[in-house]
């Protein structure tokens, strides 16, 4: 069963781009913006990490933090936030365990093709760890995603 609007978000959130293990109360005190993402390096998920990025001043005086999550393994993640210079860690949810849990590994169609991958969605947790708002696949404007979460509060 995914992840709902006033669902608690699991504890054990998976470990980051440096194997260290990160859980829903390392954020305690502040919103958390947990935005999953098809592939590191591809040019929406590029578009979608820098407009983070660029706006992640604005959202930590907001009140929130940024956690992004994919399939990629550490050592994907480590090139693309170095590459790109993003300011907050990437889960390597390898396994997809995380993206099963919040239901966002699906079934996907490109150019008649089916196969399985990361809906773009990212969920808003709250200060508490409760699921706040969900801005799902086709939704998230990826070149404007920061702005997005602070003007839909």
């Amino acid at each position: 069963m995914a992840i709902q609007i006033g669902d608690k978000a699991p504890e054990i959130l998976g470990r980051d781009q440096n194997g260290r293990e990160v859980r829903l109360s390392d954020f305690k005190g502040k919103k958390l913006a947990l935005y999953f993402y098809p592939r590191d390096n591809t040019s929406g998920c590029t578009a979608e990490a820098c407009s983070l990025r660029d706006g992640y001043r604005e959202l930590q005086e907001a009140g929130y933090e940024v956690l992004g999550v994919s399939k990629d393994d550490a050592w994907s993640h480590r090139g693309f936030i170095g590459k790109h210079e993003l300011p907050f860690s990437l889960i390597a949810d390898t396994g997809t365990k995380l993206q099963q849990q919040f239901g966002v590994w699906a079934e996907k169609t490109l150019y008649g093709h089916k196969y399985m991958g990361a809906l773009r969605t990212t969920f808003i947790i709250s200060e508490e760890g409760i699921v706040e708002r969900i801005i799902g696949p086709r939704q998230v404007k990826t070149k404007d995603h920061a702005r997005q979460i602070l003007l839909n509060k």
